[in-house]
């Protein structure tokens, strides 16, 4: 069976996907703003939840800069699963249901096997990637873990080749790719569903094949609001995380359709 063969038999039958306009993500991040606007306090609790979380890692991790690298990227590669509570807050709010912080946890427990299946598949991949640049340091620079004084005040670029600076980010940036094709609808499939997470991951994987340029638009999207999130010291992932986990409901609604 080839690959395409066995995405297309574990897509559910009643689902169909489809194709969408290049911009199309703009239009998710609007309807998710309208989203933390009509129920502010459950949103941004999710949001503070994780910056918080996030900056007691940062905080630990801070003494070296391979180890903060890997917790950015781990976050990277686990966001997806972080957000299946937003993802609640939005299918509940759309079908008139109560919203709250509980409501959006609570709501999950129909499905939270899946879900459990999916982060544990996400952290391997973490993992993964944990092992595999602790390897690329190795042989670039002969220390897995080189002293954050020696990256970044004696300069980490000084450090290594422009060729190996090139291959940690092609390792790193291969299985964030990855991990997008995976995932990029499987927590809202899985929510709306309670499907296996395997078949939910095919979901993704047609979504991402069927909508190409679409998806690249929504990745660098992604990608720019979380740089912008770090960036400003975790104070704008308050808003920013929330923000990308409605949309991602609104991302499944406009690409995946469920037959009555």
């Amino acid at each position: 069976m080839s690959v395409q063969s066995y995405i297309n038999h574990k897509i559910p039958s009643q689902l169909t996907i489809h194709h969408v306009a290049l911009l199309r993500p703009f239009n998710w991040l609007a309807q998710a703003w309208q989203d933390i606007s009509r129920h502010p306090k459950a949103s941004l609790a999710h949001g503070l939840t994780v910056s918080a979380l996030l900056l007691v890692v940062l905080v630990i991790t801070s003494v070296n800069i391979y180890i903060i690298a890997a917790a950015i990227s781990g976050f990277m590669l686990l966001g997806p699963i972080m957000a299946a509570g937003l993802c609640e807050l939005s299918r509940r709010n759309e079908s008139g249901e109560s919203v709250s912080f509980d409501d959006s946890l609570a709501g999950l427990r129909h499905c939270q096997s899946s879900l459990n299946h999916l982060a544990g598949i996400l952290l391997g991949f973490s993992v993964l990637w944990f092992l595999i640049s602790g390897l690329v340091l190795t042989l670039t620079i002969g220390d897995i873990a080189p002293p954050l004084d020696q990256t970044l005040w004696g300069g980490f670029l000084a450090l290594v080749t422009p060729m190996q600076l090139t291959l940690y980010i092609v390792v790193g940036g291969l299985l964030a790719s990855i991990v997008f094709v995976v995932s990029v609808v499987s927590v809202p499939a899985i929510i709306e569903n309670d499907i296996p997470a395997v078949d939910a991951m095919a979901i993704s994987f047609k979504v991402v094949t069927s909508n190409l340029l679409t998806m690249l638009v929504w990745a660098a999207l992604i990608v720019l609001l979380t740089a912008i999130g770090f960036a400003t010291f975790l104070v704008g992932m308050i808003v920013i995380y929330p923000l990308l986990g409605h949309a991602t409901w609104y991302a499944y609604r406009d690409l995946v359709e469920k037959k009555a």
